[in-house]
């Protein structure tokens, strides 16, 4: 990775500048991607994704948005703290130690923040992944099999082994596709110490989720046999590699 700072008159910019040595500004505006017929929307998530086509191919434009109560104080601001505390530039940085150990994450574009004042709003670009679906979808279909759960085993060990710690990890930010699993959206994760005390954490959270999404009519013993006991085995199994 090249990475570089961009000053321009609304925002910072970072860049991977081997991706791309173009990004500018307008490449964090949906309508200057929609002037060019390059711009496709996907509902779901907070305000929903952008998917836009540049030179630098096909990628994932992402607007950070506040949930719960405090959206209706600060909106899409977040506290000035420094650049390099951005939540933008924090997860461009991880997501490059995530590829650069080479684990199946996202590869990073750019990210950017405006400041005004004492805060700041954020956007983060990434490459998208091709033919991808998020493991919800697999479980609120009833494909979510023993398969695939030891498989999803196998990817959250990968990420605990080297300390990386997801702040959100649910069934949504896990996605299937035919070349394997991806995690995503790191927003908030960080490098962690090995401990088992957040690595189990992070396990139910997963666990929850899941559980959430295959609703209230499905049997909990059926989800451990058949679902949950594989994805435990697996990651203890690779965690301990």
């Amino acid at each position: 990775m090249q990475e570089q700072l961009r000053e321009e008159a609304d925002g910072t910019i970072l860049f991977d500048a081997e991706v791309s040595p173009q990004v500018d500004a307008d490449w964090f505006d949906p309508d200057y991607w929609r002037g060019r017929d390059a711009l496709h929307v996907q509902q779901g998530g907070r305000g929903g994704v952008a998917l836009i086509r540049t030179p630098a191919g096909e990628c994932v434009l992402r607007h950070y948005r506040r949930g719960g109560l405090v959206a209706r104080l600060l909106g899409d601001r977040y506290r000035w703290g420094g650049a390099n505390r951005t939540r933008p530039f924090a997860e461009f940085r991880l997501l490059a130690a995530i590829v650069a150990r080479g684990l199946p994450g996202p590869l990073p574009v750019a990210a950017r923040f405006c400041r005004r004042g004492g805060f700041y709003t954020a956007d983060l670009i990434t490459r998208r992944i091709d033919a991808a679906r998020t493991l919800a979808e697999y479980q609120g279909e009833g494909r979510l099999d023993a398969a695939l759960a030891e498989s999803v085993g196998v990817l959250v060990a990968r990420f605990h082994r080297e300390g990386i710690w997801h702040a959100d990890l649910n069934a949504h930010n896990v996605l299937v596709t035919p070349a394997g699993l991806y995690l995503i959206d790191f927003d908030r994760g960080r490098l962690r110490p090995l401990a088992s005390r957040w690595r189990l954490a992070n396990l139910r959270r997963l666990r929850r989720s899941l559980l959430k999404v295959a609703g209230p009519g499905h049997e909990l013993a059926v989800f451990e046999r058949d679902v949950w006991q594989p994805l435990l085995n697996a990651y203890q199994r690779t965690f301990a590699v």
